[in-house]
């Protein structure tokens, strides 16, 4: 009784603490504000890099590793879902010709979401099985999500979000590892079998994001030092989430 309520506080205050890592976007917030609108180009290049390559190195793989490349349905299923999400928020956002805040920020919350209620599913099955493996699941999962949160910060500033309201609603998308916890520690599924298709769904969702909103927005600056620093910053999304995968393994 003592150990699994050990393993309860443990899970849940990991998940706390990995939610909290979306607040890091408030540290931009000490840059002038000309400044800060400066540099959102390159967040969403470097939120675009990160997300591409977490679909592509750490999403995807895990997922048809865990359940063969079958679940890749589930990843078009993803794209199709977000599509679909996007045309109506964008319909609902803009049908009376005043669009102040972009459809893909609220995409990019959904995503996120999604995201974060995996991670907090793998971190309470991690210290299910032991503190140790808790632990380090818990730093691989901030490792990963201290770039993710800072682009998807930006996104969100770049889409029409005062920082405030970024900051709050990127907390609450967060928050959902919580519920992922939850859903492990109370015995309600099997992360097993359920995780490999919300991974490849998420995955999918992360992939349209990328692709159909962040990308094209990188095109709206066409100068060489601009498009040069752009492409860096997407390469360094990319480094990052290799790289932490490379130190800490795979999340």
């Amino acid at each position: 009784m003592f150990q699994h309520m050990t393993v309860f506080v443990d899970s849940l205050l990991a998940v706390f603490i990995v939610s909290c890592v979306s607040l890091v976007g408030a540290v931009s917030l000490v840059f002038k504000r000309e400044h800060l609108k400066k540099t959102l180009f390159y967040m969403i290049s470097f939120a675009a890099g990160s997300m591409i390559a977490a679909a592509f190195l750490d999403l995807l793989p895990e997922a048809v590793e865990s359940a063969g490349v079958g679940i890749l349905s589930w990843t078009i299923a993803g794209i199709a879902a977000f599509f679909v999400m996007e045309k109506f928020l964008h319909w609902y956002h803009c049908h009376k010709g005043h669009c102040k805040v972009h459809a893909f920020t609220t995409l990019n919350l959904v995503g996120d979401g999604v995201h974060n209620f995996i991670d907090g599913m793998i971190i309470a099955a991690a210290f299910t099985a032991s503190q140790d493996l808790g632990i380090v699941a818990t730093i691989a999962i901030i490792a990963h999500e201290v770039p993710q949160e800072l682009g998807d910060f930006g996104v969100l500033l770049y889409g029409g979000l005062k920082a405030g309201k970024a900051l709050l609603y990127n907390f609450v998308s967060a928050l959902t590892a919580v519920a992922g916890a939850l859903v492990v520690l109370m015995g309600l599924s099997d992360p097993a079998a359920f995780s490999p298709f919300l991974l490849s769904f998420g995955a999918g969702g992360f992939v349209y994001i990328a692709c159909s909103d962040l990308i094209p927005e990188m095109h709206k600056h066409a100068e060489p030092k601009k498009s040069l620093l752009q492409l860096a910053s997407f390469g360094a999304g990319i480094a990052v989430i290799i790289a932490s995968a490379a130190v800490f393994g795979s999340a």
